[in-house]
């Protein structure tokens, strides 16, 4: 199965959901799975995801990107498999059922919750009580500290490091940012075991885009180098993501 439009963003992640599923597919003993993407957006992988079969319930708070969800799930001819509701992590259960889904997307969600904790839970709540899996995609700092300190953002770069969020000033548009420690200590409190944990974008922001564009075979080369460094803890501290797998108990 081909990665979400081959983005070298995106590689690392699809690659370790998409053999998660076929995981738990297995486990199950179905071919179907009930997949439930909160924040989906758009449907970058709720889409994808449904061509492999599976049902997604797509929770999101803007209209705008629900309608082109369903846009594009008509466009990739997965409509039937894919809806959108409208909705956020705090009242999830409003228009998300509990204990209902095999597998849980938590992508891009928590950096913007009033309550990380409470947005996990109700992440953790929604999973089958054995054998569901929570896939949880944060922006990381370690990253952000990296990147601004290239730009040459300096004072910034170490005001990321104290800040209690992780920003770097108020001009930062990312509300917070999270450690590794951070992180699975978040989802160890939601009641899960946490299982791997990946960097993501080590390299792919911080390479200039017309050198992968123009360098022939260079988009595949940088997804395997994303994909071999993803778990070595020196490389992860450093990402511009983190990426955990964790499953109920």
């Amino acid at each position: 199965m081909s990665r979400p439009h081959a983005h070298v963003r995106t590689a690392v992640v699809w690659e370790i959901l998409r053999e998660a599923l076929e995981e738990r597919a297995e486990a199950a003993g179905r071919e179907t799975l009930e997949v439930l993407d909160t924040g989906g957006g758009t449907g970058n992988f709720a889409v994808p995801v449904a061509r492999l079969g599976h049902r997604v319930t797509v929770v999101d708070p803007s209209p705008d990107a629900l309608f082109a969800l369903e846009r594009r799930a008509a466009e990739e001819d997965v409509a039937d498999r894919v809806r959108g509701v409208q909705g956020d992590a705090h009242g999830l259960f409003d228009v998300a059922e509990r204990g209902g889904y095999d597998v849980v997307l938590c992508h891009g969600v928590l950096e913007y919750v009033d309550d990380p904790a409470e947005g996990l839970r109700n992440a953790a709540a929604a999973l089958r009580p054995r054998g569901g899996t929570l896939s949880v995609l944060v922006a990381g700092l370690g990253g952000a500290v990296l990147a601004r300190a290239l730009a040459g953002h300096f004072t910034e770069a170490q005001r990321a490091l104290t800040d209690p969020d992780g920003r770097w000033g108020g001009g930062d548009p990312m509300p917070r940012r999270f450690t590794a420690e951070q992180l699975t200590e978040l989802v160890a409190g939601s009641g899960l075991e946490v299982g791997a944990v990946h960097g993501v974008r080590v390299f792919a922001d911080l390479v200039p885009g017309a050198l992968v564009d123009t360098e022939p075979g260079a988009p595949e080369a940088l997804a395997r180098l994303e994909e071999a460094v993803a778990e070595l803890p020196a490389f992860r501290s450093v990402a511009a993501q983190l990426h955990v797998l964790a499953r109920t108990r």
